[in-house]
């Protein structure tokens, strides 16, 4: 079983329930898809740690091949290339590493290096098996790490809990492509409403199984919770605006191992997710 946990925006709480829900399960894969911020591991503090490094190609010229014939500027779709005062230029920042440049130049004058953009970290915390994506710093897309990431769960018969990125960009569509069933997080704001909006149509256009979650709820006017009522989404859970909570995270623990309420809380609703799973 894969389960998505996703949401329009960031500080919605979705790394909280991501980590506790695979806290809550008795065998699980918990894979950080969020890898420009990855912090699951900050409450997991895996151990046994391995890592791979993830690269991707990128085009050089052979300037001495090169003879301005423009095909390689000509194909790109993402502009990555340009000849500029009889000199070809090549920005990394916006390439795609499709290498068809490479392949449409007569004279071979493009070539391909690797360049790392990042890493995946593997390791274990009780129950929990973490794999973690890390995108360097100033890199522009983080694709092939949430593509490696999730590769590396094909061959896994477990619960797998995916901490998807925020938003609904492509890298939210790439987290959920294989999800069993998707969660969308939620705050009880009018920002997070229409962010919820967002990730409600997305899951929609996957169809994809799902209901939402509604966290930091208090006594007031709950949006979020309008929306769904109104759209006629499940509602499979409220989490509780809770000092409690805010405390025991903050100091980087795990709600579950902490909190009898709150481990029943997440474990109830895993078993949920599961039997709205059954045929």
């Amino acid at each position: 079983m894969k389960v998505a946990v996703l949401s329009g925006k960031g500080g919605t709480g979705k790394t909280l329930v991501a980590v506790n829900l695979a806290a809550a399960a008795f065998d699980a894969v918990y894979v950080d898809c969020d890898v420009e911020e990855p912090n699951g591991h900050l409450f997991f503090k895996p151990q046994e740690l391995s890592e791979e490094k993830v690269s991707v190609k990128i085009p050089y010229v052979l300037s001495n091949l090169c003879d301005g014939s423009r095909h390689c500027v000509e194909f790109c779709r993402f502009h990555a290339l340009a000849y500029v005062n009889n000199k070809l230029m090549v920005f990394e920042d916006i390439c795609h590493s499709c290498g068809g440049c490479s392949l449409v130049c007569p004279n071979h004058a493009i070539k391909e290096k690797y360049k790392v953009i990042g890493r995946i970290v593997e390791g274990r915390f009780e129950n929990v098996e973490v794999l973690s994506g890390f995108l360097n710093p100033g890199e522009v897309s983080g694709m092939p790490i949430i593509k490696g990431l999730l590769q590396a769960t094909k061959q896994i018969d477990k619960t797998i809990i995916i901490d998807c990125p925020p938003g609904s960009a492509c890298p939210v569509m790439e987290s959920i492509r294989d999800a069993d069933y998707c969660l969308l997080v939620a705050e009880p704001t009018i920002f997070g409403t229409h962010n919820l909006g967002m990730v409600h149509e997305l899951v929609t256009v996957f169809n994809k199984p799902f209901a939402v979650i509604l966290n930091k709820c208090g006594d007031g006017e709950n949006p979020a919770k309008t929306y769904c009522l109104e759209h006629n989404i499940a509602i499979i859970a409220e989490i509780p605006y809770d000092q409690q909570i805010a405390d025991i995270s903050s100091n980087g623990y795990i709600l579950v191992r902490e909190n009898s309420k709150y481990q029943k809380l997440f474990s109830d609703l895993l078993s949920n997710v599961q039997a709205r799973l059954k045929p």
